[in-house]
């Protein structure tokens, strides 16, 4: 499944193997985790809200898009929702193509898609409250 939105950890090495082909030169990865501090703030964990079924559809769309807007083979887009804590994986997008710059584009543009589109909604729980985050701003729950 090359879209997947899922409360279950996730292998690197597995979303590679589902894109693997001898066509490909270079495989991106994007991989986001939990960090322990945001805005100055000790973050204790993250939690994902999501609408799983429109979230999928959106997270195909935008798949599909960069299948067609750039030069690559194929792509992978899997996102966590549920509590997250510092430390676990949150987000993975694999970009397969004959050649690096290509991989790299399509990825960082999927990154912004999913961030702008995907109806996923991010709390983070810090020492000093919890905020939703919106873009780069906190604003507190």
């Amino acid at each position: 499944m090359k879209v997947r939105l899922t409360k279950e950890t996730f292998s690197v090495d597995e979303a590679i193997r589902l894109l693997r082909v001898p066509e490909s030169g270079a495989y991106v990865v994007f991989l986001g985790q939990v960090r322990n501090e945001s805005h100055g703030k000790s973050v204790q964990k993250l939690v994902y809200e999501a609408y799983p079924e429109m979230a999928e559809k959106e997270m195909e769309r935008i798949r599909e898009e960069a299948l067609k807007r750039f030069s690559i083979l194929d792509m992978l887009i899997w996102h966590r929702y549920g509590e997250l804590p510092v430390g676990e994986d949150t987000i993975l997008i694999v970009a397969s193509a004959k050649h690096r710059k290509e991989a790299f584009e399509a990825c960082s543009w999927a990154l912004d898609e999913v961030k702008k589109r995907v109806p996923v909604w991010k709390k983070e729980v810090t020492t000093e409250g919890t905020f939703w985050i919106e873009g780069d701003r906190q604003v507190p729950v």
